[in-house]
């Protein structure tokens, strides 16, 4: 009897932690299964921009070479290398003093000419009255000739002598008339010396920022060959981009209609907003592009001539477009489709991708948004990050909050 009760009594202690265990397994197969980790965010409804991106350059709408007009010495210069200057500014002085001494020279000789011009008509004046006395004294002795008062030989030189008073004062005309174009020659030569004098002074031909100083003074310069500095003028200033050719057609007929805007992004993501004011008259056959000019205002001075910018050229704004983050689309065998999240459940649904399209908000490595025809409604949660663990019907628990794209 001792035996058997002890027998019993071991077997009630093996019994208790097999029950034990199999409660805690029971437990365990009875807890839902945990669901895949994914991020998530909402279809949107917005208005979307087509628009045609290009690399473009920045250029001056104005650029001068200031080049001398005389010859002469650097005598001083008047600006700082990188300085705005305005237009009419003086920006070099060249050296005239041989200048001043042939002005000088030259407005003696206008004096001179002028008094031999002076001269001319007065001894013109002279001959004139003396060939009216010699005129008078010819007519007389005809008529004493006529009534036989003066004979013939007495006729005839006082004929003679007023003809050559005549001639005396024609020939005076012509000294005036050489007299004259003496003084309007030294006349053109003074008002050019006077001209190249003004030149001496160089000035700003526009308002802009000057470059750098190519002379200092002591330099000896030659008539417009050697570049004093380099003008730009930075507003407004101009984006020059190419747009395919494909596009052509279009950009002319809105181009038509309206004013284009265009928005170029600098390097350090700031946005500035201009207009399409030029489309080239031909088609480059390298690239296949038409190069096209955009003009900004540029009063901040975003933009600087040389710079490569991101070109914008805005056709129109498609409203009410349901968008979502590139990154939900996926590519299968059937086509492109998305992962949307109903009940903690994901489900594939096909989609139909019109273009994608970049917000100008965003950075250059991210934010680019799929524009969609079919497929997807505003309001649904879809996948964004973690699809490849994704089945058909696969629970799923949400990473972070769902966001718009």
């Amino acid at each position: 009897m001792q035996a058997n009760g002890t027998v019993a009594l071991l077997c009630i202690f093996i019994c208790i932690p097999l029950v034990s265990c199999s409660r805690v397994v029971a437990h365990a197969n009875t807890s839902p299964p945990e669901g895949v980790p994914v991020h998530v965010t909402h279809v949107l409804s917005q208005d979307v921009p087509l628009e045609i991106t290009a690399v473009g350059n920045v250029e001056a709408v104005e650029r001068v070479d200031v080049k001398p007009r005389i010859a002469g010495q650097i005598r001083s210069v008047a600006f700082a290398e990188g300085q705005n200057v305005a237009k009419g500014q003086l920006l070099f002085t060249i050296d005239h003093d041989t200048m001043s001494r042939q002005q000088a020279q030259q407005e003696a000789e206008l004096d001179r000419d002028i008094a031999m011009e002076q001269q001319a008509v007065a001894v013109a004046a002279r001959d004139a009255a003396s060939q009216k006395q010699s005129q008078s004294e010819a007519d007389v002795a005809v008529k004493l000739g006529e009534l036989g008062v003066l004979s013939g030989q007495s006729v005839k030189q006082a004929i003679t002598a007023s003809d050559t008073t005549r001639s005396s004062l024609h020939a005076d005309q012509a000294a005036i008339a050489a007299a004259a174009g003496a003084v309007r020659a030294d006349r053109a030569r003074l008002a050019q010396t006077t001209l190249q004098l003004n030149f001496a002074d160089v000035v700003a031909p526009i308002t802009g920022r000057a470059g750098a100083a190519m002379v200092k003074a002591g330099n000896v310069v030659l008539e417009n060959d050697t570049t004093l500095v380099t003008l730009l003028q930075l507003a407004p200033i101009r984006v020059v981009f190419g747009v395919p050719e494909q596009s052509l057609a279009e950009v002319q007929r809105l181009s038509a209609a309206c004013s284009l805007e265009v928005e170029a992004g600098t390097a350090d993501n700031r946005l500035v907003e201009g207009h399409l004011d030029f489309i080239d008259n031909t088609v480059d056959a390298a690239s296949g592009t038409v190069r096209m000019k955009a003009t900004f205002s540029n009063t901040d001075r975003a933009l600087w001539p040389g710079e490569f910018v991101n070109a914008r050229l805005r056709l129109r704004v498609d409203a009410r477009q349901v968008v979502v983050p590139q990154s939900a689309i996926q590519q299968g065998l059937d086509g492109k489709y998305a992962w949307r999240v109903q009940s903690g459940v994901a489900t594939m649904v096909p989609v139909t991708v019109l273009r994608s399209y970049r917000p100008a908000t965003t950075s250059q490595a991210g934010g680019e948004v799929a524009v969609l025809g079919s497929g997807l409604s505003p309001g649904d949660v879809i996948v964004t990050e973690g699809q490849l663990r994704l089945t058909p019907g696969a629970r799923v628990s949400l990473v972070g909050a769902p966001s718009g794209p």
